[in-house]
């Protein structure tokens, strides 16, 4: 039985939705890097950022192969640093719309 495609995008939503992915993701956009680097750019334990990465693993949004012992991952396909970008994109403008907002509110006077 296929899934719908509706539910295959939520899934990976979903898969993306955790704060530490969005940050490997964003490591891994300037290319591909050891566990090591990217342990010492993200503040949490070793074992935690092993069950990220194999979120990330099992959904197909990064690869990771080894070079003697360590553990090399990258992104799985350009899109996703795309997807990234657009998500950034998304952000600004909604958060500039926020500021309007809050500007034109002070303008008046509002309590």
């Amino acid at each position: 039985m296929t899934v719908p495609l509706y539910q295959a995008k939520a899934e990976f939503f979903r898969t993306l939705g955790h704060p530490v992915r969005i940050r490997v993701l964003e490591l891994l956009h300037d290319g591909p890097r050891p566990v090591r680097d990217l342990l010492n750019e993200i503040d949490i334990e070793a074992s935690s950022l092993s069950q990220q990465l194999s979120v990330l693993r099992r959904a197909g949004i990064v690869t990771a192969s080894r070079e003697g012992v360590t553990v090399v991952y990258e992104l799985a396909t350009g899109e996703v640093a795309e997807l990234l970008a657009a998500a950034r994109q998304i952000l600004t403008q909604l958060l500039a719309g926020q500021g309007e907002l809050l500007a034109e509110l002070r303008a008046q006077g509002v309590r």
